[in-house]
């Protein structure tokens, strides 16, 4: 058997050979064999197509270096699970073979979720607990796609105790099809030789065997790992490392295999176009510029392909670099990322600052979420920013993380008044109350929070949306720069 996919051979069936790669918990390997895997496959003249499971924004940068592809996300909480299988066939359109990356641990999901299978889906519940915590989990996702999976396992000081946790892990749930082990860190021959056994026992086969090495290891931060965009061509140096260790130690073969005995999907591919209703625009179609460049790298794919369905057409705008916005600017998307990481450049872009305070004071639609929002401050740390909001924003050594339910307090450019949405927090700054301005967001953590700024066609704020999971939002955005 070759590493190459072979084709189902069916009249009018869509083969989709796929794999999720999990792991016990967070820091087992899960990012390292998943884009290792992806280069390795993609070595071999595989056309492959990646993925990760939850809101991570960092893991699919180093997935499009090692696939040729943009890498996106299935989050069953910020887009529904009714979505998750549809977005996975738009895709991996084109492709031969897709990985998924989990998150977290196989069954960590959404503290206080409503588990596995909430709207008849996706099977049961996962465990015996009243409260299971599994929805949006790698678990939740691989049930969804009926995908089998790939556990990880750092193995450094197991032995034979190793076939308990792997027993533990293939039986917890019926439905997740646990198809072979990837044991990661080994000792010695001696060593694998032992993991091996403990995996027989366990009735799981074997399919790689990574040694320890402190060789691919990304740079982190605060927030999680360098992103590929700022990583530059040490992002493909280490995508090439990532790629050599799997190539030597892990059967492609094996994987492919487990791969192609995922069944024949069902069901059509999620569409920008019928997702968002169509193109608004009778006339000219109007140019949104979206902020990109090392330090707004948090972005989702779907994004742009729904902005240009509804009639935009989006130019990249790096505000690192260009000192003007896009010509016939209508619209202004700045997203995540990590601005603090170069707010000496971002504050030195006097004239690109201006026009954008320019462009919020005349009214133009503006979209800012989490980097974008500290992007509009009146400074961060101290350091003159856009001045739009009036706040000033700061680094805090405390950590925000968390899913929101939140409700739209204010009419805005996305949302009308008490839309209801899934978002996401990641950050580690605070901002200090800014003036002129109604709050975008209402949720309840404890005690009730009102979030972000809306101010006419302004919306900025903390929290992250996947617009896939609200696509008119996108369109009535496009409508507001039309």
């Amino acid at each position: 058997m070759s590493a190459s996919v072979r084709s189902s051979g069916r009249a009018g069936t869509s083969h989709s050979p796929r794999v999720v790669i999990a792991a016990p918990a967070s820091g087992h390997g899960k990012t390292t064999v998943a884009t290792g895997l992806l280069a390795a496959l993609r070595r071999r003249s595989t056309r492959v197509a990646p993925f990760k499971v939850g809101p991570d924004y960092i893991d699919p940068g180093y997935h499009r270096v090692a696939a040729g592809r943009e890498g996106r996300n299935l989050d069953p909480v910020l887009v529904g699970e009714e979505r998750i299988a549809p977005l996975f066939f738009h895709g991996r359109a084109g492709a031969e073979l897709s990985v998924i990356e989990g998150v977290m641990g196989l069954f960590d999901g959404r503290i206080g979720g409503s588990g596995v299978g909430s709207s008849g889906t996706g099977g049961g519940r996962i465990g015996d607990t009243g409260d299971d915590p599994a929805f949006g989990s790698t678990a939740h996702v691989a049930t969804v796609l009926d995908a089998p999976v790939v556990l990880v396992v750092d193995v450094r000081g197991q032995g034979h105790s190793l076939a308990a946790v792997l027993h533990g892990f293939r039986s917890y749930h019926p439905r997740v099809r646990l198809g072979g082990v990837i044991l990661n860190r080994v000792g010695s021959a001696r060593h694998a030789e032992v993991l091996r056994e403990a995996a027989e026992v366990a009735g799981l086969p074997v399919l790689g065997a990574l040694p320890r090495t402190e060789d691919l290891r990304v740079p982190s931060r605060h927030l999680g790992l360098v992103t590929a965009a700022e990583h530059g061509d040490d992002a493909r140096e280490a995508v090439v490392a990532m790629a050599d260790v799997v190539e030597a130690n892990v059967s492609l073969d094996a994987v492919v295999s487990l791969a192609e005995s995922a069944p024949e999907p069902a069901g059509g591919a999620w569409s920008a176009r019928e997702a968002g209703g169509g193109s608004v625009c009778e006339g000219p179609r109007p140019t949104v510029a979206v902020a990109g460049g090392r330090a707004f790298t948090f972005g989702y794919t779907e994004h742009v392909e729904l902005l240009e369905a509804a009639g935009a057409d989006v130019a990249v705008l790096d505000p690192l670099r260009d000192e003007r916005l896009p010509p016939g600017t209508a619209g202004l998307v700045l997203p995540g990322g990590f601005p603090e990481q170069h707010v000496t450049e971002l504050s030195a872009n006097l004239a690109l600052r201006r026009q954008i305070a320019a462009f919020a004071a005349s009214g133009g639609p503006i979209h800012a979420e989490c980097g974008g929002l500290l992007y509009l401050a009146e400074s961060l740390d101290g350091h003159p920013l856009c001045g739009v909001l009036g706040a000033r924003a700061e680094m805090s050594p405390r950590l925000t993380l968390g899913y929101r339910e939140a409700v739209a307090a204010t009419d805005s450019a996305l949302f009308p008044e008490g839309s209801r949405v899934s978002g996401h927090e990641f950050h580690r700054t605070v901002l200090t109350p800014g003036h002129g301005a109604n709050p975008a967001w209402r949720w309840r953590a404890g005690e009730p929070v009102a979030e972000g700024f809306v101010d006419r066609n302004l919306h900025a704020s903390y929290l992250h949306t996947h617009p896939a999971g609200h696509p008119e939002a996108v369109t009535r955005f496009v409508r507001r720069c039309v």
